[in-house]
């Protein structure tokens, strides 16, 4: 098994603000920072067939350059502000393995303990990218894929609209014209700072009047 380093390169491309919930993760972090982060996801898929993991490389690399969220690190300003700095450039984290000298049931077993091991470690918001990938050969035609992301930079909403471009990316070999130029995320927090916060709370209030305790605000 390898993997390749993990640290943020390059220099500051952009310095943005955070949402409102981005500020809520980065609260959440520093309230508790030992034992399993529950805001790291992780979406993994099988991919059945030739398999060139340079490629994917390339296509992942692709992707944290079309994105300037993916490249966001989150750090304190003198004036105890949070801003996110977007670097120009960071290292891909990428890990390989290859299970397929291993038996069906030793297979599965090891894939799943990769993979919860990869979710179990921590990610340091102040050090993007904030996601990472494993690719877990299971035999000569299969390939389990793992993403593993803090939520603060990605969401489940965003989650299938990444996986297709990564996808589009793999076939045209990491050329990003393959799919359309992408909106700045500046643009996104602009509008969100244009919000008026006093109508939301005031919405929030009226909802959840009538609560004296924590609730769940979606059911199982």
């Amino acid at each position: 098994m390898s993997q390749q380093p993990t640290r943020a390169r390059g220099k500051i491309e952009d310095i943005l603000p955070l949402s409102p919930l981005q500020e809520g993760f980065v609260f959440l972090g520093l309230l508790h920072t030992e034992g399993p982060d529950l805001y790291i996801g992780q979406v993994a898929f099988d991919l059945e067939g030739p398999f060139d993991g340079a490629r994917m490389r390339e296509a992942a690399r692709a992707l944290l350059r079309r994105h300037a969220n993916l490249r966001a690190g989150f750090r304190q300003r003198k004036n105890g502000a949070w801003a996110q700095l977007v670097l120009r450039e960071v290292d891909l984290p990428w890990q390989d393995a290859d299970l397929s000298t291993l038996s069906e049931e030793e297979r599965r077993a090891e894939a799943d303990r990769l993979a919860a091991a990869d979710r179990a470690r921590r990610f340091d918001l102040g050090r993007p990218p904030l996601l990472r990938f494993t690719a877990i050969r299971l035999s000569a035609d299969r390939v389990r894929l793992v993403m593993t992301n803090h939520h603060i930079v990605l969401d489940g909403w965003s989650m299938p609209v990444l996986l297709r471009e990564l996808m589009a990316l793999y076939a045209a070999e990491g050329d990003p014209s393959a799919l359309p130029r992408v909106r700045p995320y500046r643009d996104y927090l602009a509008w969100l700072g244009a919000r008026d916060r006093d109508a939301a709370r005031d919405a929030w209030r009226r909802s959840l009047s009538g609560l004296d305790e924590a609730t769940l605000l979606a059911p199982d």
